[in-house]
């Protein structure tokens, strides 16, 4: 597809296709400045860069690692301007440093769940077993509303 000025291009169909992306999300990121905005064809459809599909890539690698689509766009500008930074490096090391606080909590849960399984508990605030871990309140007097 060629645009207005004679250059070549991918549609967005073509371009959402080849990421793995649906259309409202290419048109999204494009809304959010994480893609710029492509060329039009003379009938005013969107011709973008045949790179246009790496860079989806990018970004949704990015987001598989953790990294919000703000964090994903300062990166890109980062990039953009062409200078040598840290900043994706700091950005990485704190992105460890909060997976590794998910994974410690998600392994207290998991400890927490299989004591109740092996405690066969069998209610949330009435559990009958012997010795339930969980922190047992007498929550039947509560009403809704009330502290």
């Amino acid at each position: 597809m060629a645009t207005a000025d004679g250059s070549a291009g991918l549609r967005t169909g073509e371009v959402a296709e080849q990421a793995g992306v649906n259309i409202q999300t290419l048109r999204y990121y494009e809304r959010r400045g994480l893609l710029a905005a492509p060329a039009r064809t003379i009938g005013g459809h969107r011709v973008y860069p045949a790179d246009t599909v790496a860079l989806l890539g990018v970004i949704k690698t990015a987001q598989r690692l953790g990294f919000t689509l703000d964090e994903v766009a300062e990166l890109l500008e980062t990039s953009r301007r062409r200078h040598p930074t840290p900043d994706l490096r700091q950005r990485a090391t704190d992105k460890l440093a909060e997976i590794d606080a998910k994974i410690a909590d998600l392994t207290a849960m998991r400890a927490a769940l299989a004591d109740v399984v092996a405690a066969r508990c069998d209610s949330l605030t009435n559990c009958t077993c012997a010795d339930c871990p969980f922190p047992f309140i007498d929550i039947s007097h509560l009403t809704e509303g009330s502290p």
